[in-house]
């Protein structure tokens, strides 16, 4: 079993940052945080009792970011995309959502994702991984059509699709797995007049457009029927899965004062809060401990 110590090392070797301690994430290094709310529909409060489901807004912490490891990356580089959500809870809990703009996941195992990462910063070893792992195959076809890795003229256009399914658990005690997508409510009729280039292009556009007013997208879930399996995230359901609006997410403004004065914030896909449970996906109950020895190598005093 690959460590978590071993993961986190190999990715920033992959990506050339200084193995044991390194200044920035592991992957999706770059990235900005940005402030708004959630309000959930009275859809998703029937179908999870869960506290920022059950209508009232609550706050919510935002980061888009590129995938990468390589804080310095130009927006206009091929990559894959993140948008990371953390539901701030009236209690002081929080649970969090990861999104990425591929739509198929292909991986099942930590040694695999590990693997990934090397073979997609090295080009000449994607042959490889894929006669290495040919059933990953399909899902590359799918997220190239896609359009997974270019890069969008906005991260408000852009759909991400958190990786992993959850047992939502209703207020009556009835259960349901469901996974997510992040669809924007933004299209090419409302981009801005002004065109936006440079290296950070990405932030610098939404930074204009959020003078202009709120960022929208909606939480839509997608309730599992017989057959499909939540514990493989690389699993294809059916077209029987029911889709739910279960709310709206509204971007208002950046956060500048996250992770500033010692400040460390985490996203973590296995941050849960009652009403909501993991399912046995190994990459799901992987995370939390690379998590931790990723914030443990930011943090470590340097020598």
């Amino acid at each position: 079993m690959l460590t978590p110590a071993d993961m986190i090392a190999g990715i920033n070797r992959a990506f050339g940052q200084t193995v044991g301690i390194g200044d920035h994430r592991s992957l999706h290094a770059k990235g900005r945080f940005y402030a708004g709310t959630f309000t959930a529909t009275p859809e998703a409060t029937e179908l999870c009792r869960a506290g920022h489901l059950r209508g009232d807004p609550v706050p919510v912490w935002v980061r888009w970011s590129n995938g990468g490891g390589n804080p310095r990356l130009p927006d206009k580089a091929p990559d894959v995309r993140g948008m990371a959500v953390s539901f701030r809870l009236p209690d002081g809990t929080a649970t969090d959502l990861l999104g990425q703009t591929a739509p198929r996941f292909s991986i099942r195992t930590p040694e695999m994702f590990l693997d990934l990462v090397r073979a997609a910063n090295s080009p000449a070893r994607l042959p490889l991984f894929l006669a290495r792992y040919p059933s990953t195959i399909p899902s590359f076809v799918v997220n190239a059509r896609a359009g997974s890795i270019k890069a969008p003229v906005s991260y408000a256009e852009a759909t991400f699709y958190p990786i992993h399914a959850y047992k939502w658990i209703a207020p009556d005690g009835g259960e349901s797995w469901v996974r997510y997508t992040l669809t924007p409510l933004a299209g090419e009729e409302d981009r801005l007049p002004e065109k936006f280039d440079g290296p950070d292009r990405l932030a610098n556009e939404m930074a204009a457009r959020l003078e202009r007013g709120p960022v929208r997208f909606r939480l839509d879930v997608r309730v599992a029927g017989p057959g499909d399996d939540p514990h493989d995230p690389t699993s294809v359901w059916s077209d029987s899965a029911r889709l739910v609006d279960a709310g709206t997410i509204e971007v208002t403004g950046l956060d500048p004062d996250r992770e500033q004065n010692g400040e460390v914030v985490v996203f973590d896909p296995g941050r849960i809060v009652d009403g909501i449970e993991l399912s046995d996906d190994p990459i799901l109950n992987y995370r939390p401990a690379a998590y931790t020895e990723s914030v443990n190598r930011r943090t470590a005093k340097k020598p």
